[in-house]
């Protein structure tokens, strides 16, 4: 592990943005067999964990780096660049590790004891259910879209638990390999190697300390850890964790472009179109890490973040058109099976469609009362 460095703006250079050019070039070199076999290569997947992702928000007294949230920000648009499902599934497993340090201490030895670069996916959206017994809780459910469950050390899903009065209650509960079965149904067009597929479990009893109050992860609570990066709420991160691969994906896309064009006879039309995209893309990049700066800053009112929603959601939006606008520069031989360009206009547009980086169901209310005040 890189020896930490203080940098200028008061946060620690964990060596994390550094490793992830070198994830880049790798990942480039496999983009395309990714792309095709819907899997990262093995070589990729290595690379990934030990470049520091996945250990980039556990604990140093565990052997985690401790990391910023701006300094992942950099390193999955870096690895995007060349590979956004690679990007995808660093981002997430940076980010599954910081949901997971809401279990109780001893469920931080079980997953982190043996080794801090232990792989986490996440499960966001509540399916199942589970019942308290004696020693923990009897699960069973199905669980779609969990990505990088491929390569995987633990699952951490999320789903109804009785309550003694009123409605149920959402609880994580964090499964270790082999206790759960994965089903291959992720088939989108596009972000095809991040093996988001379902994870089904059949009444598995999990012990107390392998779970956590959903409400806990909401609200920024966390009883067992005083990390910055444990202690913040759901809503300020903002669709962070999947809008940066999408940042890095268009900046692979403009870069693809300019290949293709460069040195050819080209139309002012193509030209006006890689110009107008170049905007959207540094908007877009800009964004996002205005988001990432305020998580590291703290500022959690509700102001801030709402705008970090409302970042998200339109930074996806300009980078779907920006990479619009780059198909259209690039021409028909921009569509080619062959061409990058069009694996990162799929990729895109799949990432896109995530509800974290919609703006109805991720920034439309919050924001819109910021600037308009509550409704009447």
């Amino acid at each position: 592990m890189p020896a930490a460095t203080q940098q200028h703006t008061g946060t620690v250079d964990t060596g994390l943005a550094t490793a992830a050019e070198k994830v880049s070039l790798l990942a480039a070199q496999h983009a395309a067999e990714a792309d095709a076999t819907r899997k990262l290569s093995p070589e990729v997947v290595t690379a990934i964990r030990e470049a520091g992702f996945a250990r980039h928000f556990v604990a140093a007294h565990l052997g985690g780096a401790e990391g910023s949230f701006d300094e992942l920000t950099r390193a999955v648009v870096t690895v995007g660049e060349s590979c956004p499902a690679s990007a995808w599934c660093a981002s997430l497993s940076a980010f599954s590790a910081r949901f997971a340090s809401h279990l109780p201490a001893e469920g931080h030895q079980a997953i982190w004891g043996p080794s801090p670069d232990a792989v986490v996916a996440t499960a966001l959206m509540p399916a199942g259910r589970a019942r308290q017994v004696d020693g923990g809780w009897l699960l069973s459910g199905r669980w779609s879209y969990v990505s990088g469950i491929d390569f995987a050390d633990w699952a951490l899903v999320c789903a109804a638990v009785a309550g003694p009065d009123g409605p149920p209650q959402l609880r994580f509960f964090a499964l270790p390999q082999g206790t759960y079965t994965v089903v291959e149904s992720w088939d989108s067009i596009g972000m095809r190697a991040t093996g988001s597929h379902t994870v089904v479990v059949e009444e598995h009893l999990v012990p107390a300390h392998l779970s956590f109050d959903r409400a806990d992860m909401i609200s920024g609570r966390n009883a067992t850890s005083d990390l910055s990066a444990h202690n913040v709420p759901f809503q300020a991160v903002g669709g962070l964790t999947f809008i940066a691969p999408v940042v890095g994906a268009a900046v692979g896309a403009l870069a693809a472009t300019a290949a293709a064009l460069t040195g050819r006879k080209r139309s002012q039309a193509a030209e006006l179109a890689v110009v107008r995209a170049s905007g959207r893309i540094d908007a877009a990049r800009h964004l996002v890490g205005q988001n990432a700066e305020v998580l590291d800053r703290r500022l959690f009112t509700p102001e801030h973040m709402a705008r970090n929603e409302r970042n998200a959601t339109y930074a996806a939006e300009a980078a779907t058109e920006a990479v619009g606008l780059l198909v259209k520069a690039a021409g028909t031989g921009g569509l080619g099976e062959a061409h990058a360009l069009q694996r990162f206009w799929r990729d895109v547009t799949s990432a896109t469609s995530h509800v974290a980086l919609q703006y109805d169901t991720a920034a439309r209310k919050n924001y819109s009362a910021v600037l308009l005040g509550p409704e009447a």
